[in-house]
C-alpha cells in the first residue's frame, strides 16, 4: 500500500459512515392511530396507481392515496376499470356540479368543504370515484371528521398532489379526452432486493475481513524475517511496520461519533441541489481511491513487477506504475457515474463505488483490541437510534432518513449508500443500506479473523465465523423489522451491534480469552532472537 493512503483514512471513514442507517422506501399501506377510525370510515391509508390516456393514448402514470372513506381501492390492474374523468364545475364540488356526470371520475379542488363532503356530492352527482387535488406538492391523508357518525360513502376517493393535479386539469382544459384507471398493487412478500442487499453486505465484509487478516499476515511474516535478519535494527521495527494502516484509539472512536453527527446535522440543514453535487465529488474521491486500491492489490499478483516498480509524482511522492496505469480508468469510471447517475442503472456504478470504498477502509483502518471495537459499536448504536428515532423530538423529523432520501435536494438520495431496485416490486424504487451497516461491524468482524489467524484457531474455535453469523443474523432482524413496521426506515445498527458484539464479548468471556482480548488484542509472541537465546 503506498503512502499516500494515510492521509485519505479520515476522509475515507467520514465519507463511508455519515448515513449508516437503513432505509427503505415508504409501504403503500399505512396505519395510522392519529386519525380517527368510525364505521364506513375506516381504511387503511394506501397509495393509489393513477393511470392516464390522452385521446386514447397511453400515458403518465400519478401516485395519490385513498381515503379513509368510501370502498376500498382493488389491487389488479385487470380488476381496475378505465374511466372518463371530467373537471367539476364549480372546481370545489362543494354545490352540485353543473356539467352533467354519467359514471365519470370527477377531478375536484381541495378547500371549502369537507372531504366526505365531496364525495357525498360527487357520488349524487352520478361519479364513480374522485380525485381531489391537494394545494401543495405533498399528499394529504383523507379523513373523517370526529363528529361523523354515519359515514356511508360508495364511491373510491384519491388525493393528487398539486404539480399531478394541474397536469391533469391543463390537458382537460385543451380539450383533450382524458381516461383513467384507479387501483393499488400489491407489493410481493418477500423483497428479492432485500435478499441481495444481505448478500452484498454479508459477502462485502468476508472479502474486506480476509484481506484485512492476509494483509496482517504477511505483515508479520515480513516483519518476523526483518527481525532475524537484521537485529541491530529493532528499535526502527515498530514505526516501519506500521505504514499503510491506522489503528483507531478509544478517544477517536468517540471523536468520530461526535464528527459524524456534526456532518450529519450539516448535511440536514444544507440539504440542495448544490449541496448533494459536494457529496457526490466526495463520494467519487473516495470511490476513486477505493477502486484504485482494490484493483492494484488484485493485479498486483499477476503484474508483481509494475507493482513494486515505483516512479516520483509530485504531490503524491513515490507511486507504482501499476497505480499510474489504472488510476485513469478509475478517474473515467467514477467521472461517468457522476454525469449519468440519475439513470436507472447508475446504482450499478454507485455500489461498485461503494463497495469498493468499504473494502479499503477496513483494510486501512484497523481496530487493535475488543476495547476499541465495543467503544466504537456503542456509541455509534446510540448515534443510529438517536438519530432515526430521537432526532424527531428535536428536528420534528427524522434527520437521518431525511438525509438518506435527499430530501428537498431535488436527488435520489445521497450516494453514501449500497441500493439495488426492486425488480419485481409494481411500485419499483430502492432498497438501500448505508455505508456503515456495513463498514462499523466490519471492522470488529475483521479484527476477529486477524486474531484467529494469529492464535491459529480453527474455524469452529475462532470468533470470526460466529461474528459473521451473528452480523448476517442482525441484518437479518433489520428487515424483519423493517417489513413489520410498513417500510419505515430502521437503524440497522439497533439490532445488528447487540447481535455482533454481544457474540464476541460472550465467547470471549466464556473461553477465559477476554481479557487479552480487550486490551492486547493478539496472542502473546515471543521474539524469536530471546527464544534463540533460551534454547
Amino acid at each position: 500500500m503506498s503512502p499516500t493512503k494515510l492521509p485519505a483514512a479520515p476522509l475515507l471513514l467520514i465519507i463511508a459512515v455519515v448515513v449508516p442507517v437503513l432505509v427503505v422506501g415508504d409501504d403503500i399501506v399505512h396505519e395510522d392511530d392519529s386519525a380517527p377510525k368510525l364505521p364506513g370510515c375506516s381504511n387503511d391509508f394506501v397509495l393509489v396507481k393513477v393511470q392516464t390516456w390522452f385521446d386514447n393514448v397511453e400515458d403518465s402514470e400519478f401516485v395519490g392515496v385513498g381515503a379513509r372513506f368510501g370502498p376500498p381501492i382493488v389491487s389488479k390492474e385487470k380488476h381496475a376499470n378505465r374511466t372518463q374523468l371530467i373537471l367539476s364545475d364549480p372546481p370545489e364540488c362543494c354545490t352540485q356540479p353543473k356539467n352533467k356526470i354519467s359514471g365519470d371520475v370527477l377531478l375536484v379542488h381541495r378547500g371549502i368543504c369537507k372531504f366526505t363532503t365531496k364525495a357525498r356530492i360527487a357520488e349524487a352527482a352520478g361519479a364513480s370515484a374522485i380525485l381531489i387535488i391537494n394545494n401543495r406538492k405533498e399528499l394529504y391523508k383523507m379523513v373523517c371528521e370526529r363528529n361523523e357518525t354515519d359515514v356511508n360513502i360508495n364511491i373510491s376517493a384519491v388525493m393528487l398532489p398539486q404539480d399531478a393535479g394541474a397536469s391533469l386539469e391543463n390537458i382537460l382544459a385543451s380539450n383533450r379526452s382524458v381516461t383513467v384507471q384507479l387501483y393499488s398493487p400489491d407489493r410481493p412478500l418477500v423483497d428479492t432486493a432485500e435478499i441481495f442487499l444481505w448478500v452484498m453486505a454479508v459477502g462485502t465484509i468476508l472479502c474486506a475481513s480476509i484481506w484485512s487478516a492476509w494483509s496482517s499476515r504477511e505483515a508479520a511474516i515480513e516483519h518476523e524475517k526483518l527481525l532475524k535478519d537484521a537485529p541491530d535494527d529493532l528499535l526502527n521495527m515498530e514505526s516501519a511496520g506500521s505504514s499503510g494502516v491506522v489503528d483507531i484509539n478509544t478517544i477517536s472512536a468517540i471523536l468520530f461519533v461526535v464528527i459524524a453527527s456534526g456532518f450529519l446535522v450539516m448535511l440536514y440543514k444544507l440539504m440542495s441541489t448544490w449541496f448533494v453535487e459536494i457529496l457526490v465529488v466526495l463520494f467519487c474521491i473516495g470511490g476513486v481511491e477505493g477502486l484504485q486500491t482494490c484493483l492494484v492489490a488484485l493485479l498486483s499478483r499477476w503484474f508483481k513487477q509494475a507493482g513494486e516498480s515505483f516512479v516520483k509524482v509530485p504531490l503524491f511522492g513515490a507511486v507504482s506504475y501499476l497505480t499510474l496505469a489504472i488510476t485513469p480508468f478509475c478517474v473515467t469510471f467514477a467521472a461517468v457515474w457522476a454525469v449519468y447517475r440519475q439513470r436507472s442503472y447508475a446504482w450499478i456504478g454507485q455500489d461498485i463505488l461503494g463497495i469498493s470504498l468499504i473494502l479499503t477502509v477496513i483494510q486501512v483502518v484497523r481496530v487493535p483490541n475488543l476495547k476499541v471495537g465495543t467503544v466504537l459499536l456503542s456509541c455509534a448504536f446510540l448515534y443510529d437510534i438517536f438519530w432515526v428515532f430521537a432526532s424527531d423530538w428535536f428536528f420534528h423529523e427524522s434527520v437521518m432518513i431525511v438525509v438518506a432520501r435527499g430530501d428537498r435536494s431535488g436527488e435520489d438520495g445521497v450516494p453514501m449508500l449500497l441500493k439495488i431496485p426492486r425488480m419485481f416490486d409494481p411500485w419499483g424504487g430502492y432498497s438501500i443500506i448505508g455505508f456503515g451497516d456495513i463498514l462499523l461491524p466490519g471492522l470488529l468482524i475483521a479484527f476477529s479473523l486477524r486474531y484467529d489467524w494469529a492464535t491459529k484457531k480453527n474455524l469452529k474455535a475462532g470468533y470470526f465465523l460466529w461474528s459473521m453469523v451473528a452480523y448476517g443474523s442482525g441484518l437479518l432482524i433489520t428487515y424483519v423489522a423493517l417489513n413489520l413496521m410498513d417500510g419505515h426506515g430502521q437503524p440497522a445498527l439497533l439490532y445488528i451491534v447487540p447481535f455482533t458484539l454481544g457474540t464476541f464479548l460472550s465467547l470471549g468471556w466464556k473461553r477465559g480469552e477476554l481479557k487479552n482480548l480487550w486490551i492486547k488484542g493478539q496472542p502473546d509472541m515471543v521474539c524469536p532472537h530471546i527464544q534463540a537465546l533460551a534454547q
